[in-house]
């Protein structure tokens, strides 16, 4: 079992940056795939990034490619998701999740943390 905690959430101008962080406790996630999502409020949940366990390969959405950059230290067991350049687009609560392979749905997710930007 794989408990995600994200933080790093919270109110920016637009044009700012956040750092989102995801802990990952109860089991290592080196070779887990990481994703990060998104709810904005009315739409449903969509794909922000992904980041393998093997080699780090990584994938973005076209909305925030160029913008948002996923990384993760696997000493740690964490995954981080950097935001520039902020959009009120933007705003929603962002999740992460953890799957054992590179393929297939997420099997793990966290609680999500609030990320709102101002125009």
């Amino acid at each position: 079992q794989v408990q995600l905690v994200e933080s790093g959430g919270g109110l920016v101008q637009a044009g700012g940056s956040l750092r989102l962080s995801c802990a990952a406790s109860g089991r290592t996630i080196s070779m887990y795939s990481m994703g990060w999502f998104r709810r904005a409020p009315g739409k449903e949940r969509e794909f922000v990034a992904t980041i393998r366990g093997s080699g780090g390969v990584t994938l973005y959405a076209d909305s925030v490619k160029g913008r948002f950059t996923i990384s993760r230290d696997n000493a740690k067991n964490t995954v981080d998701l950097q935001m520039n350049s902020l959009k009120p687009e933007d705003t929603a609560v962002y999740y992460c999740a953890a799957r054992p392979s590179s393929i297939g749905s997420y099997t793990y997710w966290g609680q999500g943390t609030q990320v709102t930007v101002s125009s």
